[in-house]
């Protein structure tokens, strides 16, 4: 039992002692009231007389004897519901961080980080070693090449000079009298391998026919033309250029 239900039974003992001694005087006076009216049944009044005129005395009246009181029955001990405490929920403890687990030192760590680096460095320095080559490959090629170019260039120039000069020769000296200036007049030749001559076409005219005619006749008398140093230099078409004060 609790403390509440407890102190509610002690509120209620005054008026339930009270209900109990006002139930006993009832059934007291009940059972005087029977007793009296049960003896007053079994012994007869004394006998009266009584002188009747008109009719006899009607008949003493039958008292019913009182309904018992009703039985107060003590009212039961009211219930006072427990009050509902909201409990509040506990909260969920944090799930706890794994423990980091450190890797173990390595004791060849050092001497492997320092092979590694000096094989990179190594790498390193061959792949410069090798950029730098190429460059210098490079450079020397480009070196020989120009230098190839102007080489023959020169001899071509040098080879064109000795077919000009040969030319110069079969060209007589009265078609250069009356030329005002140095005038230049250009012929494009086709020749074989051997330097003959297959044909001459002027391109530019010095603006001198007589000039221009005897540089044409010069060029297909001078068949062969004079040989290139080596076979690589070899051109079938020539560009050839003429003035009148060329030595």
């Amino acid at each position: 039992m609790t403390a509440a239900a407890l102190n509610v039974f002690e509120s209620h003992e005054p008026a339930l002692g009270r209900s109990f001694v006002l139930s006993a005087l009832v059934h007291v006076v009940l059972a005087v009231v029977l007793f009296l009216g049960v003896r007053w049944q079994v012994h007869a009044p004394d006998t009266v007389t009584v002188d009747l005129v008109d009719a006899p005395p009607p008949p003493a009246p039958v008292v019913e004897p009182p309904k018992p009181a009703p039985k107060l029955e003590p009212e039961p001990p009211r219930v006072v519901p427990k009050p509902q405490i909201a409990i509040p929920e506990k909260p969920k403890p944090k799930p706890k961080p794994k423990p980091e687990v450190k890797p173990k030192p390595d004791p060849n760590f050092d001497k492997r980080l320092r092979e590694q680096v000096a094989l990179e460095q190594k790498a390193l320095d061959q792949q410069r070693q090798e950029r730098e080559l190429r460059e210098l490959l490079a450079r020397k090629q480009a070196e020989a090449e120009r230098a190839q170019a102007a080489a023959r260039t020169k001899a071509l120039a040098g080879w064109q000079d000795k077919i000009r000069a040969k030319i110069r020769s079969n060209i007589p000296e009265r078609a250069l009298e009356g030329i005002p200036g140095n005038p230049e007049a250009a012929f494009d030749v086709v020749q074989l391998p051997t330097g003959e001559v297959l044909s001459v076409r002027m391109r530019r005219s010095s603006g001198h026919p007589r000039y221009d005619e005897a540089i044409e006749r010069a060029i297909l008398k001078s068949s062969p033309l004079p040989p290139p140093p080596s076979r690589e230099l070899f051109e079938r078409e020539l560009k050839l250029t003429f003035r009148p004060q060329d030595k």
